[in-house]
């Protein structure tokens, strides 16, 4: 049997480039397509020195530094990788993957990280934040942004089967796209953070420093907490909102980028791990937890797929007032979430049962096309 697996672009070695690692475990003999690859040689291990067949995108001028640039082109390039040849389509998809052009005696599963995010319901965020929202760019930004949202619906419908990373994007996918979805949650690396056995007097948050992780609410709430410790951990363009909302707390703590295994070490050893974000899923909750480390985070997103009671808690509303209630609620019961709770419940999102449960599902996928 022929594989091809199908990715958007190859930048960084990130959450979507873990699937298209394990989907490489599970079909090594496959082939793979990107848009654009652009990984670092240092992060190229995953490809296991696979070649990335790339498209015309590859070679356009500005490409390596202003890929993105090109979105309006990235459809028809995508369209143009031949697949005619192979009897199983793998696409990771996050915005074009998807769009392949595939055949009736194919089979193509789309394991989607989220529908295309800016074009869709968080477009006016993306064009505030691109500072777009008037003028001739803007005007050309929402018709190019539109035919997106076109392109997207009608390419939804050349997918066989859609495999969604978690509640949250199969609920997303069933409003935009019209179509039902499986959950199948992405691979997290549990095994490299070992289970903490003591317990510091600090919280944590980890978080790039931009707009829609919210970690300034969090510094906000703890400044109106001044006898529980945070420690921030992380960068980005919002560093100085992040500190501005520190400013005058000595309970609080800004670490900035920190080495992975300092990072591990304040997440062993923390009270609990503080999350504000809406996600699509939430890597860095599960790391927490695989360090038997309770969650508190905002009940939307995927922290619902990620959270238990005997975990965790969550909190209704992305506010100050929400988080420093939700701190105060989890002191109370702090004693009833145990470390080796919150490690069971990390063993959920493991490598291994993603490769099981992904294998399984289009493995039925072919039986019941073989039957037919």
């Amino acid at each position: 049997m022929r594989v091809a697996i199908v990715h958007e672009w190859l930048e960084s070695y990130a959450g979507s480039e873990r699937v298209v690692e394990q989907l490489l475990a599970l079909w090594p003999q496959a082939d793979l397509f990107a848009v654009c690859d652009l990984l670092p040689e240092a992060e190229r291990g995953f490809l296991g020195g696979r070649p990335v067949r790339t498209s015309f995108i590859q070679t356009l001028p500005l490409a390596r530094k202003h890929f993105r640039k090109y979105l309006a082109l990235m459809p028809l390039a995508v369209e143009q990788f031949d697949l005619s040849g192979y009897d199983l389509v793998l696409s990771s998809n996050h915005a074009v993957a998807k769009g392949v052009i595939t055949g009736p005696g194919q089979l193509h599963v789309s394991y989607v990280h989220s529908p295309m995010r800016y074009a869709w319901d968080l477009q006016h965020q993306y064009l505030r934040q691109a500072g777009l929202e008037r003028g001739p760019m803007s005007l050309y930004t929402r018709w190019l942004l539109h035919r997106m949202r076109l392109w997207d619906q009608a390419s939804a419908t050349r997918v066989d089967d859609v495999v969604a990373n978690s509640r949250y994007i199969a609920e997303r996918i069933e409003k935009v796209w019209r179509r039902s979805s499986t959950v199948i949650h992405p691979p997290v690396d549990v095994e490299e953070f070992a289970m903490g056995t003591e317990r510091g007097d600090h919280y944590l948050i980890a978080a790039r420093m931009v707009p829609y992780k919210r970690v300034e609410l969090v510094a906000e709430a703890f400044r109106a907490m001044p006898g529980r410790r945070l420690v921030i951990c992380g960068g980005g363009p919002g560093m100085a909102q992040v500190q501005a909302a520190a400013a005058g707390a000595p309970n609080i703590e800004i670490r900035g980028r920190v080495p992975q295994d300092e990072l591990v070490h304040l997440t062993r050893t923390a009270r609990a791990f503080v999350y504000a974000a809406e996600e699509d899923f939430g890597i860095g909750m599960v790391e927490a937890q695989a360090c038997g480390t309770p969650l508190i985070a905002y009940a939307r997103g995927g922290s619902r797929d990620i959270v238990t009671p005997q975990t965790g808690l969550l909190f209704p509303e992305q506010s100050a007032a929400s988080i420093a209630e939700a701190v105060e609620q989890f002191e109370a019961r702090a004693h009833t979430i145990g470390a080796e709770a919150c490690r069971q419940n990390a063993l959920r999102f493991s490598v291994t049962a993603f490769r099981e449960r992904f294998r399984a599902h289009v493995e039925g996928l072919l039986a019941e096309r073989i039957a037919t």
